[in-house]
C-alpha cells in the first residue's frame, strides 16, 4: 500500500508544481535594520507544502490525503541524501579552512547543552512538564537523541512523548528558523559567517541544508566554504552528539529534574 501511495500521480504532479512555484519566487530579500533576511525557495516550498496537507487545511481543500503524506514523508531522508553527498566533494578541498578552524569546530558540540540552561527551567517551571521535560530538554532532540531516549525509556514513555514533540517541532519549523537566523544574522557583519556556518551542523540534515544554503547565498564568495565547515560540523555532531548527551547531558537533566521538578518539591512538602 505504501509503495502504491509513493507512486501516487497526485502526489507526484503536486510536488513538481510546488517545486516550480517555489523556483520561480526565487530568493526574496527582507531588510530589517543592520541586516536582512533572505528566504530561500525551500521555505515557498514549505509553505505550499502545508496548504496541500488535507490534516491541515481541511479534507475538503487539501490535494493530498494522509495516506500520500505518510508515505511520502519516508523519502524525506532519500532527498536529502544528494545534499548531503555534496559535503562530501567541499569539505576535501576546503580541509586546510576546516583545519584551521581548530578547536572552535571540535568544541561547538558544548552548545547543544544549552538546551538544558534555555528550555528545562521553561519546561518546569512556566509550562509545568513532568518527565516528558527530561527527554524535550536533554538535547536538540535529533536521530540520535531519539534512539537514546528509546533505548533508555522507549518512545511510549514520558520521556518519549518529549523527544518526539520537539524532533516533530524541529522538523516542522527548523528549517525555517535557521534559514531565517542564517542570512538574518550574516547580513549584520556581527558574527564571522564561518563561525555561523559551523553552528548549522546541530545534526539534523534538513536544518543544515537550510542554514548553510542561506549562508552561501548571504555571503556567495565563501560559498565552498561556508557549505564545508557547516558540513563537517554536523559529521562532528553525528559522531560526538551521541556521547555527549548520553554520557553529559542527559544524567544532568535527571538530576535537575529529581533535586527541582515540582514533582520533587511536593514529595519534599509531604516529608
Amino acid at each position: 500500500m505504501r509503495l502504491q501511495e509513493l507512486l501516487s500521480p497526485r502526489l507526484h504532479a503536486a510536488a513538481l508544481i510546488i517545486v516550480v512555484l517555489a523556483q520561480l519566487i526565487g530568493i526574496v530579500d527582507i531588510p530589517v535594520g543592520l541586516g536582512s533576511i533572505l528566504l530561500l525557495p525551500l521555505l515557498f516550498a514549505f509553505a505550499f507544502g502545508l496548504l496541500t496537507n488535507s490534516n491541515i487545511v481541511g479534507r475538503t481543500v487539501g490535494l493530498l490525503k494522509t495516506r500520500h503524506i505518510t508515505a511520502a514523508s519516508s523519502c524525506v531522508v532519500v532527498a536529502i541524501i544528494p545534499f548531503i553527498a555534496k559535503f562530501g566533494t567541499t569539505v576535501g578541498p576546503a580541509l586546510g579552512d576546516i583545519i584551521a578552524a581548530g578547536p572552535a569546530l571540535l568544541l561547538q558540540e558544548l552548545g547543544n547543552l544549552f538546551t538544558i540552561v534555555f528550555a528545562l527551567p521553561v519546561a518546569l517551571w512556566v509550562l509545568k512538564m513532568g518527565r516528558e521535560s527530561v527527554g524535550a530538554t536533554f538535547s536538540v532532540a535529533r536521530e540520535p537523541s531519539l534512539a537514546i531516549v528509546a533505548d533508555r525509556y522507549g518512545l511510549k514513555s514520558p520521556e518519549g512523548a518529549g523527544v518526539m514533540g520537539v524532533y516533530v517541532v524541529g522538523t516542522l519549523v527548523g528549517t525555517i528558523v535557521f534559514s531565517v537566523l542564517a542570512s538574518g544574522l550574516a547580513s549584520t557583519d556581527v558574527f564571522d559567517p564561518r563561525a555561523l556556518a559551523m553552528a548549522c551542523g546541530v545534526g539534523s540534515g534538513s536544518m543544515m541544508a537550510a542554514c548553510s544554503g542561506a549562508l552561501a547565498a548571504a555571503v556567495p564568495a565563501q560559498a565552498d566554504t561556508l557549505i564545508a565547515l557547516a558540513g563537517a560540523s554536523n559529521l562532528l555532531t553525528y559522531a560526538t552528539g551521541m556521547y555527549a548527551s548520553l554520557f553529559i547531558a542527559l544524567p544532568l537533566v535527571e538530576w535537575i529534574y529529581r533535586r527541582f521538578s515540582p514533582e520533587a518539591r511536593r514529595g519534599k512538602a509531604m516529608t
